[in-house]
């Protein structure tokens, strides 16, 4: 009943108190998914011409960039007239803050976030309101996709879990939001088995969380036994979801995982439908471009740097901003019918991609989930690159772990780098999480 009065009566009447557009352009999302891709394209094509005419009157950054690059906001009418534009980068955002707020818009009024900066930079950000309230909208609809509908209760497996403040937020935690959280900061066998057991009492309807964390709460209820945990969602999201993970998870709960992908920075950038097969990009409210190293498009099907335009955010415009991330764009056409084009897979990080004496690089991350289910007996690993020629292995051990663990190990890495690097196992008790309750599994200091 609860579950049914949230969906129908709380969350309408909320968004009438707060005179909010959010239920409305969750509807407007729940149409336009089914429109033909070329349809879905205009629309996102004159929302992206609207944003760039917007920032160059009103963000000085954009002002500046446009008229240096002598490029006309009202000219562009074509992808590659669009290209004209310098990318963004996170460094940009560092040293010109206050230039990328909009004029038309009071600092003091807008939302404000920090992301964590596991890459190295972290950035303060600002929306305005109707930004956070289509992000949402997206949110609903993805999660929708995973089986989580309006209203249901959720298990948040998430790092610092918030403490509602004020009656306000108390109301809204138990109305709408209705989360219990396992703290990713504390995972243990007693923090964990105390939230199976307030599982047990409050019954949530789908999970939430890091990928990797919901995975090692999902090992905790295989290795102990527990198989009455039963949701009708479970997405995973903030970093890569590996394929091993993935079966764990869902061998555990008996529920199939959905994806998602998306940034502090620009909100939901894609998710799997019910197909569980790629990404669908959120078309309607980001504009997404697959880029080689000099900045030019790459082919679908082959890896490009991920560079996103955020078509929401009036108060601080991101044009062509580089999130640092490797992805696959596909034309494949999703069997579910949607219009909305397809994001192959992830390939990680840039910060992730290590580096090879001979001048190449090798995506860390799938190195590591090669070696994962090549290599018996190791139950996590880390690689870590200090110099171009050292290799730390940070390498958790699993049951099936013996003497020949190691020497596989290191024969597969040897198998990418040669002699030249020295690959060094440390024997770990647990990889160590950000400071954001994230898990990184490549990193790179080259």
């Amino acid at each position: 009943m609860m579950e049914q009065l949230s969906k129908h009566v709380f969350y309408p009447l909320w968004d009438v108190k707060d005179r909010s557009q959010r239920l409305a352009e969750w509807k407007a999302l729940e149409r336009q998914q089914w429109w033909p891709r070329e349809d879905i394209e205009t629309l996102q094509w004159q929302r992206l011409q609207g944003m760039i005419r917007h920032a160059a009157r009103n963000s000085p950054f954009y002002r500046d960039l446009l008229a240096e690059h002598g490029v006309q906001a009202e000219s562009i009418d074509s992808p590659a007239e669009f290209r004209r534009i310098p990318v963004t980068t996170k460094q940009s955002i560092r040293n010109h803050l206050d230039a990328f707020i909009s004029d038309a818009s009071s600092r003091a009024s807008l939302v404000t976030a920090k992301t964590g900066g596991s890459t190295g930079v972290s950035l303060n950000l600002y929306f305005d309101e109707p930004c956070q309230e289509r992000r949402n909208a997206a949110q609903l609809l993805a999660d929708r996709w995973a089986g989580w509908d309006m209203g249901m209760k959720r298990a948040s497996v998430w790092g610092n879990p918030p403490v509602p403040q004020g009656l306000k937020q108390t109301l809204r935690h138990h109305l709408l939001d209705r989360t219990i959280y396992l703290d990713t900061m504390d995972l243990n066998p007693e923090s964990m088995g105390a939230f199976v057991e307030r599982w047990r009492r409050e019954i949530p309807g789908a999970v939430f969380g890091h990928a990797h964390s919901i995975y090692i709460f999902a090992q905790y209820l295989q290795d102990n036994g527990i198989h009455d945990l039963r949701p009708h969602g479970i997405v995973a999201t903030s970093m890569m979801l590996l394929d091993h993970e993935r079966r764990v998870i869902e061998s555990a709960f008996d529920c199939r995982v959905t994806n998602r992908y998306g940034c502090e920075e620009v909100g939901l950038i894609a998710c799997e439908c019910e197909q569980h097969n790629g990404m669908h990009l959120n078309l309607p409210h980001v504009y997404v471009e697959f880029l080689d190293a000099n900045d030019e498009p790459v082919a679908p099907g082959e890896p490009g740097k991920i560079v996103v335009t955020d078509l929401n955010n009036f108060a601080m415009p991101l044009i062509r901003y580089r999130v640092e991330d490797v992805g696959v764009y596909s034309e494949r056409r999703c069997e579910c019918g949607r219009g909305l084009p397809i994001l192959e897979r992830l390939e990680g990080r840039v910060a992730d991609f290590l580096k090879l004496p001979t001048g190449g690089q090798v995506s860390g991350i799938s190195l590591v989930e090669r070696t994962l289910t090549k290599v018996p007996g190791i139950e996590q690993m880390q690689l870590v690159q200090e110099t171009l020629d050292n290799l730390t292995i940070n390498r958790v051990k699993g049951p099936e772990f013996d003497a020949g663990t190691d020497p596989a190990l290191l024969a597969a890495l040897r198998e990418v780098f040669d002699e030249r690097v020295r690959c060094t196992i440390q024997d770990v008790a647990a990889i160590p999480q950000e400071p954001s309750g994230k898990y990184r599994f490549s990193i790179c200091r080259v």
